[in-house]
């Protein structure tokens, strides 16, 4: 006879690994100048406590991802790239951990739909002149 049911968690459900720091850089790509916490807690219209935002911009900072300047007692922040920019860092970073390049390159171009497979060969082209 199975036991009686779980009780259901009152615990708030965890956003997937790095969905808040998106979020967090979309606040600052929309901005014309640089964000506080505070400011980028208004912006986000989400109910994240100010600590929260300011790890997340710290953690931002920590990884070259935006830069600040004092504001007052704390910092203003401002992305070091727009998100094509940041798109390309990270596909960078993730092709630098992989000893077997060709294959991850290989796989990669594979799997591109015809209109990026010829858009990659017009860039490379265009990058050979």
């Amino acid at each position: 006879m199975p036991g009686p049911a779980p009780e259901p968690s009152s615990a708030p459900e965890r956003r997937p690994a790095g969905e808040l720091e998106s979020t967090v850089l979309a606040a600052l790509w929309a901005a014309d100048s640089p964000l506080t916490p505070v400011q980028v807690q208004g912006a986000l219209g989400a109910p994240l406590a100010r600590t929260t935002v300011t790890t997340i911009l710290t953690r931002l900072y920590e990884k070259g991802m935006v830069t600040r300047t004092r504001a007052g007692r704390g910092f203003a922040y401002t992305p070091t790239e727009d998100a094509p920019g940041l798109t390309a860092r990270r596909m960078h970073s993730e092709l630098q951990k992989e000893e077997d390049r060709s294959t991850v390159l290989a796989r990669f171009v594979s799997q591109l739909t015809d209109e990026d497979e010829q858009l990659l060969r017009e860039l490379l082209d265009g990058e050979a002149r």
